[in-house]
């Protein structure tokens, strides 16, 4: 249950956010928006919230949701509108609101659905962090 409620809240506002930035300000039709929403909502919780936020954390999860979302507008927004700085501007405008808006769904999520995987990963043995060697001389013999 906690899991639809992510998708929900995902859903909502990326179709708010879209609704905005581009219904709002580059007539996109409601169909539009909602598919859009849609690819978005499933894209960004499979890939941002489910394998990349407990291993990377809130920061680059954020970071891999803004280029998704800004990926997924701009190459489907080539099709359904012709104008070319109209996907742009979608484009740049829907990941920044969305990202902006992730950063309250990934606490959310950190809170509330599943432990962060982080904790239960063995930490780094720094044993083998570096390597100790002596260089030869290659001007100098070897027997010296």
């Amino acid at each position: 249950m906690k899991h639809i409620s992510v998708l929900l809240i995902k859903f909502i506002a990326s179709a708010i956010i879209l609704w905005i930035s581009l219904g709002v300000f580059f007539e996109a039709t409601l169909a539009q928006i909602l598919s859009f929403a849609l690819l978005i909502t499933v894209a960004s919780y499979l890939i941002g919230d489910r394998v990349l936020l407990p291993r990377l954390g809130n920061r680059n999860a954020v970071v891999v949701d803004f280029f998704l979302v800004y990926l997924i507008v701009w190459i489907f927004g080539g099709i359904f509108f012709h104008n070319y700085l109209q996907v742009a501007w979608g484009s740049i405008i829907s990941a920044t609101l969305i990202a902006g808006s992730e950063v309250f769904v990934h606490s959310y999520i950190l809170k509330n659905v599943s432990p962060p995987v982080r904790e239960r990963q063995q930490n780094f043995s720094g044993n083998f962090a570096f390597e100790f060697a002596e260089d030869e001389d290659p001007k100098r013999g070897k027997n010296e």
